[in-house]
């Protein structure tokens, strides 16, 4: 079993903002494997289904992404997960907007969203940070955080989180070997 967890907010004044990149994520990988989010428990919507054999949970948090990892430990706690077996996906600030890190453990950075799971959870599971940096440093992160991506932007984004899917669901195949 695998949980992916996209981070975002759960009202749709966000959807189409920076720091929903987690949702529009797990949006992107639930309709990769041709799955609906259709569930609700441990604080987040689900979608389930199963990749080469193997289980796949993704979740978006309705927890608001600052306690994001009350809904993590609940699936933790729920399905017995080892930390190994879950993925988070979440905007970073400090990263060029269209790229992503894949990273086996760290810190929360400035996420407030990772730091809410690390709180929880400890340090040592997977990530998967997708770059918002604008080109020049915003007045208020805040603002720039929770701001209506544009056009041009939006098309950067589809495009890393198409990738960052295959990689993550490649990731996961590679995990079975």
């Amino acid at each position: 079993m695998f949980l992916i967890v996209g981070l975002g907010n759960p009202d749709k004044k966000y959807f189409n903002t920076y720091h929903n990149i987690g949702f529009l994520t797990a949006d992107k990988i639930a309709n990769k494997l041709g799955v609906k989010f259709s569930k609700t428990y441990s604080k987040a919507s689900v979608a389930e289904g199963n990749l080469d054999g193997e289980k796949i949970i993704i979740a978006k948090p309705k927890t608001y992404m600052n306690l994001s990892g009350a809904s993590v430990q609940s699936f933790k706690n729920k399905f017995k997960l080892k930390n190994n077996q879950i993925l988070v996906v979440v905007d970073d600030i400090d990263l060029p907007k269209g790229t992503f890190r894949y990273r086996e453990a760290g810190s929360a950075g400035t996420h407030n969203g990772m730091r809410s799971i690390v709180q929880n959870i400890g340090t040592d599971f997977k990530r998967v940070r997708i770059g918002i940096k604008p080109e020049e440093k915003p007045f208020d992160l805040a603002d720039y955080v929770l701001s209506n991506m544009d056009e041009q932007s939006r098309e950067i984004i589809d495009e890393v989180i198409d990738l960052s899917a295959d990689y993550i669901l490649n990731h996961i195949k590679g995990l079975k070997k």
